[in-house]
Order: structure tokens, then C-alpha cells, then sequence
């Protein structure tokens, strides 16, 4: 099979990843309280800190352009789900966005010194290799106070520079039990984030979708999870060929009409 291209470069110019590592050994003890706090309390400014940090990085190195943001509910629960190429995702994810995003993170992010960064900025941790039920518990209870959890349908970061052919069925199965509202989104360019070693700064482009959801079923089965995360995972590709085949300046024009005509609109469904 001949290489794919991205970005008009070769995948196999991606700087290589770190080997990965799919279980992590620590009990279950070691993150209780990780999730008591991220149930019981909001992030700390240590949110709008780092936030301030990245989105400077996101916006200066990497001229991040954020499409249809003001598609992701303002308050009340919500499930944002994107691609994911790289560890800087999460904050391509949340820099437009005004509202706090609560991500759940692999547990081999939850080392000294920097688990007080992250369990300060709302983060909590999906244990590495294990049914983790915290997880679900976590975000469960975040969704019940009206907050966003994101979750990236493909588990772990693509490593080839491709989306990946099947989405993992934990975020089918936090859509059917809660019944929260999905946001799909595509992060464009992002593959090539890890290249910055090479100082190459690829343009990032975040597309966010119409918001959906899934009628709350109280305990889905094994099918229904994979189903609803197939489902979550095509408006996500969707998406992201939106972006592939119109390029970042076609698709913010298309986005301007479409918003205007709304808005034309807006007063006759009234």
C-alpha cells in the first residue's frame, strides 16, 4: 500500500513516538483521590493558568483557527468528542471554547510533579489497561452537575497520522448512559504537532459539529455501546474530510453563510 499524504508530507516524516505503554501496574487505590476531587470540586485557577499558557503556544506556533465553536452548548452536560493525533489535542479541544472542558486522561499522566497540574486544571484519570469503572463514575458525575467531559472516541493517539478504522465503545457507552449531548470534533494538522523537535509548526484547524444524543439507556449492551460509538466516530470523520477536501479558508467561508443564514432564518421559526 503506498504512503499516505498529510498535509502535502509523507506520514513517514512524523517524528516517532514514544513506545506506548498499555497497562500501568499502580492499584486502583493510587487514583481514588484524583476522583473524589474531580467529583466534588470544579478546577482551580490552575485551569485558567495553563490555559492562558497554551492557547498563546496554540494561536502563536501552531495559528490554531477554531470553526462553529458557538456549536457547543454554553451550559448543561455535554460529551465533546474528537480526534486524536496528539498529547496537544486537549488544548486545540478546549482554547475556544469559554466554558471549563473536564478531559479524561490516560493514568500514566498521573505522575509527580505534574498530577498536581493536572487534578488542579479538572482532569481524571481512566486506568491504563484496566475496565476502570472510577472513570465512568467520574464522569458520570460531572455530566449530572452540567459540565463537559470530553472523551476521544479512538482511546489513545493515532500513531500513524490517520484517523483510526474503529472507535473504542466507552464513549457509546457514556452517550447511552447519560443521554448527554455529543459534539463531534475534528482536529485538523494536529498529527504533526509532534514534529515541533524539527521546529515545524503545522497549521491546526478545530471544526466543531451539530450537537446529538443518544436515548438514555440505563445499562447498553456490549453491541449498543459499539454501535453508538460508530455512530459518534462517522460525524467525527465526517467532519475531518470536510476539512481534508475543502482546506481551512473554504471551510470558514462555508461556515459564514451557513451561520448568516441562520440567522436569516432564526426570526421566521419563531
Amino acid at each position: 500500500m503506498p504512503p499516505s499524504i498529510l498535509h502535502g508530507v509523507m506520514a513517514e516524516e512524523l517524528v516517532e513516538m514514544k513506545p506506548q505503554v498499555y497497562k500501568d501496574p499502580r492499584p486502583k487505590e493510587y487514583f481514588d483521590r484524583f476522583h473524589e476531587r474531580a467529583r466534588k470540586r470544579e478546577p482551580d485557577p490552575m485551569y485558567e493558568i495553563v490555559r492562558t499558557v497554551v492557547t498563546a503556544v496554540a494561536y502563536g506556533f501552531f495559528r490554531m483557527r477554531a470553526i462553529a465553536a458557538e456549536l457547543v452548548p454554553s451550559s448543561g452536560p455535554v460529551i465533546l468528542a474528537p480526534n486524536h493525533f496528539s498529547f496537544f489535542d486537549h488544548f486545540f479541544l478546549g482554547a475556544a471554547l469559554r466554558r471549563k472542558v473536564r478531559f479524561m486522561a490516560k493514568s500514566q499522566l498521573f505522575a509527580p510533579p505534574m498530577q498536581y497540574v493536572y487534578t488542579h486544571g479538572g482532569v481524571f484519570p481512566v486506568r491504563r489497561g484496566h475496565r476502570d469503572e472510577e472513570a465512568f463514575v467520574t464522569a458520570h458525575t460531572i455530566l449530572r452537575r452540567g459540565g463537559a467531559v470530553a472523551m476521544y472516541c479512538e482511546g489513545g493517539r493515532s500513531r500513524t497520522g490517520q484517523l483510526s478504522e474503529q472507535a473504542k465503545p466507552g464513549i457509546g457507552r457514556l452517550a447511552l448512559e447519560t443521554g448527554a449531548p455529543i459534539v463531534p470534533v475534528a482536529i485538523y494538522g494536529s498529527a504533526k504537532v509532534r514534529n515541533w523537535k524539527k521546529l515545524q509548526f503545522p497549521k491546526v484547524t478545530v471544526l466543531y459539529g451539530e450537537a446529538f444524543r443518544f436515548e438514555q439507556v440505563d445499562e447498553p449492551t456490549r453491541e449498543q455501546q459499539q454501535a453508538a460509538a460508530d455512530q459518534i466516530f462517522d460525524e467525527i470523520k465526517a467532519l475531518y474530510r470536510e476539512l481534508e477536501r475543502l482546506g481551512r479558508r473554504a471551510a470558514v467561508r462555508r461556515w459564514r453563510l451557513e451561520r448568516r443564514a441562520r440567522r436569516r432564518t432564526a426570526p421566521a421559526a419563531r
